[in-house]
Protein backbone atom coordinates (compact mmCIF):
# COMPACT_ATOMS: atom_id res chain seq x y z
CA UNK A 1 0.00 0.00 0.00
CA UNK A 2 1.12 3.57 -0.58
CA UNK A 3 1.01 6.62 -2.78
CA UNK A 4 2.80 6.94 -6.11
CA UNK A 5 2.68 10.11 -8.21
CA UNK A 6 4.48 11.03 -11.41
CA UNK A 7 4.70 14.02 -13.70
CA UNK A 8 4.36 12.50 -17.17
CA UNK A 9 6.93 13.13 -19.84
CA UNK A 10 6.21 15.03 -23.06
CA UNK A 11 3.84 15.22 -24.81
CA UNK A 12 1.46 14.53 -21.90
CA UNK A 13 3.23 17.04 -19.64
CA UNK A 14 1.82 19.90 -21.71
CA UNK A 15 -1.70 19.15 -20.48
CA UNK A 16 -1.28 17.02 -17.33
CA UNK A 17 0.15 18.02 -13.97
CA UNK A 18 0.25 14.62 -12.35
CA UNK A 19 -0.87 11.00 -12.51
CA UNK A 20 -1.25 9.30 -9.14
CA UNK A 21 -2.02 5.90 -7.65
CA UNK A 22 -3.43 5.72 -4.11
CA UNK A 23 -3.57 2.44 -2.17
CA UNK A 24 -4.18 3.03 1.56
CA UNK A 25 -6.18 1.78 4.52
CA UNK A 26 -9.39 3.68 5.39
CA UNK A 27 -8.76 6.91 7.29
CA UNK A 28 -10.33 8.04 10.57
CA UNK A 29 -12.74 10.48 8.89
CA UNK A 30 -15.54 9.19 6.68
CA UNK A 31 -16.19 12.53 4.96
CA UNK A 32 -13.73 15.09 3.64
CA UNK A 33 -14.27 18.48 2.06
CA UNK A 34 -12.34 18.94 -1.20
CA UNK A 35 -11.23 22.49 -1.94
CA UNK A 36 -11.87 23.90 -5.43
CA UNK A 37 -9.19 23.64 -8.11
CA UNK A 38 -8.88 25.14 -11.61
CA UNK A 39 -8.07 21.89 -13.44
CA UNK A 40 -10.21 18.82 -14.10
CA UNK A 41 -9.32 15.46 -12.53
CA UNK A 42 -10.03 11.98 -13.86
CA UNK A 43 -10.81 9.65 -10.93
CA UNK A 44 -10.90 5.85 -11.28
CA UNK A 45 -12.00 3.88 -8.22
CA UNK A 46 -10.33 0.46 -8.19
CA UNK A 47 -11.88 -0.58 -4.86
CA UNK A 48 -15.49 -0.60 -6.05
CA UNK A 49 -17.26 0.41 -9.22
CA UNK A 50 -18.90 3.37 -7.51
CA UNK A 51 -18.33 7.02 -6.74
CA UNK A 52 -20.22 8.99 -4.11
CA UNK A 53 -19.92 12.76 -4.09
CA UNK A 54 -21.83 15.06 -1.75
CA UNK A 55 -22.81 18.66 -2.28
CA UNK A 56 -21.23 20.90 0.34
CA UNK A 57 -24.65 21.94 1.64
CA UNK A 58 -26.94 21.13 4.58
CA UNK A 59 -27.67 17.43 4.60
CA UNK A 60 -24.89 16.70 2.07
CA UNK A 61 -27.08 15.53 -0.87
CA UNK A 62 -25.40 12.52 -2.49
CA UNK A 63 -24.62 12.00 -6.19
CA UNK A 64 -23.89 8.36 -7.11
CA UNK A 65 -21.96 7.38 -10.24
CA UNK A 66 -19.79 4.55 -11.56
CA UNK A 67 -16.18 4.13 -10.50
CA UNK A 68 -14.84 6.21 -13.41
CA UNK A 69 -15.60 9.92 -13.14
CA UNK A 70 -14.31 13.21 -14.50
CA UNK A 71 -14.35 15.90 -11.82
CA UNK A 72 -14.57 19.17 -13.72
CA UNK A 73 -12.77 22.34 -12.67
CA UNK A 74 -14.39 23.55 -9.47
CA UNK A 75 -15.17 26.95 -8.02
CA UNK A 76 -16.75 25.61 -4.82
CA UNK A 77 -15.89 22.84 -2.41
CA UNK A 78 -17.56 19.42 -2.37
CA UNK A 79 -17.50 16.39 -0.07
CA UNK A 80 -16.23 12.86 -0.72
CA UNK A 81 -16.79 9.56 1.06
CA UNK A 82 -13.34 8.31 2.13
CA UNK A 83 -14.56 4.72 2.69
CA UNK A 84 -14.40 4.23 -1.08
CA UNK A 85 -11.09 6.10 -1.49
CA UNK A 86 -8.73 3.28 -0.55
CA UNK A 87 -7.67 2.13 -4.04
CA UNK A 88 -7.92 4.99 -6.54
CA UNK A 89 -6.07 6.39 -9.54
CA UNK A 90 -6.21 9.98 -10.69
CA UNK A 91 -5.10 12.18 -13.58
CA UNK A 92 -4.80 15.88 -12.71
CA UNK A 93 -5.14 18.07 -15.80
CA UNK A 94 -3.72 21.55 -16.17
CA UNK A 95 -6.25 24.36 -16.54
CA UNK A 96 -7.48 23.88 -20.10
CA UNK A 97 -5.73 20.51 -20.32
CA UNK A 98 -8.79 18.25 -20.25
CA UNK A 99 -10.32 19.76 -23.37
CA UNK A 100 -8.27 17.82 -25.98
CA UNK A 101 -9.00 14.43 -24.39
CA UNK A 102 -12.76 14.67 -23.91
CA UNK A 103 -13.76 17.02 -26.76
CA UNK A 104 -16.36 18.70 -24.58
CA UNK A 105 -16.73 22.34 -23.65
CA UNK A 106 -15.19 22.46 -20.20
CA UNK A 107 -17.65 25.10 -18.98
CA UNK A 108 -20.28 22.35 -19.27
CA UNK A 109 -18.19 20.25 -16.87
CA UNK A 110 -17.29 22.96 -14.35
CA UNK A 111 -18.53 22.26 -10.80
CA UNK A 112 -19.85 18.91 -12.00
CA UNK A 113 -18.87 15.26 -11.54
CA UNK A 114 -19.51 13.49 -14.84
CA UNK A 115 -19.69 9.74 -15.21
CA UNK A 116 -17.08 8.75 -17.80
CA UNK A 117 -19.73 6.65 -19.54
CA UNK A 118 -21.57 9.87 -20.39
CA UNK A 119 -18.44 11.19 -22.12
CA UNK A 120 -16.87 8.06 -23.62
CA UNK A 121 -19.51 5.34 -23.70
CA UNK A 122 -17.94 2.09 -22.49
CA UNK A 123 -14.39 3.44 -22.91
CA UNK A 124 -14.12 4.35 -19.24
CA UNK A 125 -15.29 0.91 -18.09
CA UNK A 126 -12.77 -0.81 -20.38
CA UNK A 127 -9.95 1.35 -19.00
CA UNK A 128 -10.94 0.47 -15.44
CA UNK A 129 -11.02 -3.25 -16.27
CA UNK A 130 -7.49 -3.08 -17.67
CA UNK A 131 -6.29 -1.29 -14.54
CA UNK A 132 -7.87 -3.92 -12.30
CA UNK A 133 -5.88 -6.61 -14.14
CA UNK A 134 -2.55 -4.75 -13.77
CA UNK A 135 0.02 -6.27 -11.42
CA UNK A 136 1.54 -3.11 -9.92
CA UNK A 137 1.13 0.67 -9.57
CA UNK A 138 3.83 1.14 -12.22
CA UNK A 139 1.90 -1.08 -14.63
CA UNK A 140 -1.26 0.93 -13.98
CA UNK A 141 0.64 4.17 -14.63
CA UNK A 142 1.82 2.81 -17.97
CA UNK A 143 -1.72 1.76 -18.94
CA UNK A 144 -3.16 5.20 -18.15
CA UNK A 145 -0.42 6.97 -20.10
CA UNK A 146 -0.93 4.76 -23.15
CA UNK A 147 -4.68 5.40 -22.94
CA UNK A 148 -4.17 9.15 -22.80
CA UNK A 149 -1.68 9.18 -25.69
CA UNK A 150 -4.09 7.10 -27.79
CA UNK A 151 -6.82 9.70 -27.32
CA UNK A 152 -4.72 12.66 -28.51
CA UNK A 153 -1.70 12.38 -30.79
CA UNK A 154 -0.15 15.72 -29.74
CA UNK A 155 -1.91 17.00 -26.61
CA UNK A 156 -1.48 20.71 -26.02
CA UNK A 157 -3.32 23.69 -24.67
CA UNK A 158 -4.91 26.12 -27.11
CA UNK A 159 -2.05 28.63 -27.69
CA UNK A 160 -4.07 31.69 -26.64
CA UNK A 161 -5.51 29.94 -23.61
CA UNK A 162 -2.13 28.57 -22.59
CA UNK A 163 -0.53 32.01 -22.85
CA UNK A 164 -3.34 33.59 -20.83
CA UNK A 165 -3.22 30.94 -18.10
CA UNK A 166 0.55 31.37 -17.79
CA UNK A 167 0.20 35.14 -17.66
CA UNK A 168 -2.54 35.07 -15.04
CA UNK A 169 -0.61 32.57 -12.91
CA UNK A 170 2.55 34.68 -12.97
CA UNK A 171 0.85 37.93 -12.01
CA UNK A 172 -2.88 37.43 -11.36
CA UNK A 173 -3.56 41.10 -10.57
CA UNK A 174 -1.29 42.66 -13.18
CA UNK A 175 -3.67 42.50 -16.14
CA UNK A 176 -7.43 42.27 -16.55
CA UNK A 177 -9.16 40.16 -19.20
CA UNK A 178 -9.25 43.04 -21.72
CA UNK A 179 -5.50 43.57 -21.51
CA UNK A 180 -4.87 39.82 -21.68
CA UNK A 181 -7.15 39.52 -24.72
CA UNK A 182 -5.09 42.15 -26.48
CA UNK A 183 -1.87 40.40 -25.47
CA UNK A 184 -3.00 37.11 -27.05
CA UNK A 185 -4.45 38.80 -30.14
CA UNK A 186 -8.19 38.30 -29.57
CA UNK A 187 -11.17 40.55 -29.02
CA UNK A 188 -12.29 40.68 -25.37
CA UNK A 189 -15.51 38.85 -26.21
CA UNK A 190 -13.79 36.09 -28.17
CA UNK A 191 -11.14 35.73 -25.46
CA UNK A 192 -13.72 35.29 -22.68
CA UNK A 193 -15.65 32.73 -24.73
CA UNK A 194 -12.53 30.73 -25.65
CA UNK A 195 -11.26 30.81 -22.08
CA UNK A 196 -14.57 29.50 -20.71
CA UNK A 197 -14.74 26.80 -23.38
CA UNK A 198 -11.28 25.41 -22.58
CA UNK A 199 -10.74 26.25 -18.89
CA UNK A 200 -14.33 25.97 -17.68
CA UNK A 201 -14.79 29.40 -16.13
CA UNK A 202 -14.37 33.04 -17.10
CA UNK A 203 -10.95 34.66 -16.77
CA UNK A 204 -11.91 36.81 -13.78
CA UNK A 205 -13.29 33.80 -11.89
CA UNK A 206 -10.07 31.96 -12.72
CA UNK A 207 -7.94 34.78 -11.32
CA UNK A 208 -10.02 34.89 -8.14
CA UNK A 209 -9.71 31.12 -7.69
CA UNK A 210 -5.95 31.18 -8.18
CA UNK A 211 -5.65 34.00 -5.66
CA UNK A 212 -7.53 31.82 -3.15
CA UNK A 213 -5.23 28.90 -3.99
CA UNK A 214 -2.23 31.15 -3.37
CA UNK A 215 -3.51 31.82 0.16
CA UNK A 216 -3.95 28.09 0.81
CA UNK A 217 -0.39 27.39 -0.34
CA UNK A 218 1.06 30.27 1.70
CA UNK A 219 -0.61 29.20 4.95
CA UNK A 220 -0.49 25.42 4.69
CA UNK A 221 2.36 24.72 7.13
CA UNK A 222 2.33 27.88 9.22
CA UNK A 223 0.97 27.91 12.76
CA UNK A 224 0.76 31.68 13.34
CA UNK A 225 -0.62 33.73 10.46
CA UNK A 226 -0.93 37.47 9.98
CA UNK A 227 -4.08 37.43 7.85
CA UNK A 228 -3.82 41.13 7.01
CA UNK A 229 -0.35 40.56 5.53
CA UNK A 230 -1.47 37.42 3.72
CA UNK A 231 -4.38 39.40 2.23
CA UNK A 232 -2.08 42.17 1.05
CA UNK A 233 0.51 39.77 -0.39
CA UNK A 234 -2.16 37.88 -2.35
CA UNK A 235 -3.71 41.06 -3.79
CA UNK A 236 -6.92 41.27 -1.76
CA UNK A 237 -8.33 44.70 -0.94
CA UNK A 238 -8.17 43.93 2.78
CA UNK A 239 -8.66 41.12 5.27
CA UNK A 240 -12.45 41.28 5.01
CA UNK A 241 -12.17 40.75 1.25
CA UNK A 242 -10.00 37.68 1.86
CA UNK A 243 -12.51 36.22 4.34
CA UNK A 244 -15.37 36.77 1.89
CA UNK A 245 -13.52 35.01 -0.93
CA UNK A 246 -12.40 32.21 1.38
CA UNK A 247 -16.02 31.53 2.34
CA UNK A 248 -17.04 31.68 -1.31
CA UNK A 249 -14.52 29.11 -2.48
CA UNK A 250 -13.91 26.91 0.59
CA UNK A 251 -17.31 27.05 2.28
CA UNK A 252 -15.61 27.96 5.56
CA UNK A 253 -13.71 30.78 7.22
CA UNK A 254 -9.91 30.95 7.21
CA UNK A 255 -9.93 30.23 10.96
CA UNK A 256 -12.09 27.13 10.52
CA UNK A 257 -9.78 25.94 7.75
CA UNK A 258 -6.71 26.30 9.98
CA UNK A 259 -8.40 24.40 12.81
CA UNK A 260 -9.45 21.50 10.53
CA UNK A 261 -6.47 21.07 8.18
CA UNK A 262 -4.40 17.90 8.62
CA UNK A 263 -1.51 18.21 6.19
CA UNK A 264 -3.32 17.47 2.93
CA UNK A 265 -3.61 20.74 1.04
CA UNK A 266 -6.93 20.05 -0.69
CA UNK A 267 -8.61 17.67 1.79
CA UNK A 268 -10.30 18.92 4.96
CA UNK A 269 -11.63 16.24 7.37
CA UNK A 270 -15.21 16.72 8.48
CA UNK A 271 -16.35 15.69 11.97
Amino acid sequence: MGFLAITPAAPLAATIVQIWDWQVAPGPHRLERILPAPGATLIINLHEDATRVYADAPGFPCLRMSGSVLDGPSTRSFVIDTTEQIAVMGVVFRPGGAYPYFRERVDRLCDRHTDLADLLGDGGARLRERLLDAASPQARMAIVQRWLRARVAEPRLHPAVGAAVAGFDRRPDAEGPAAMAKAVGLSPRRFRELFREHVGMGPMRYVRLQRFREVIAATQRRERIDWARVAADAGFHDQAHLVHEFRRFAGMTPGAYLAARDGHVNHIPLP
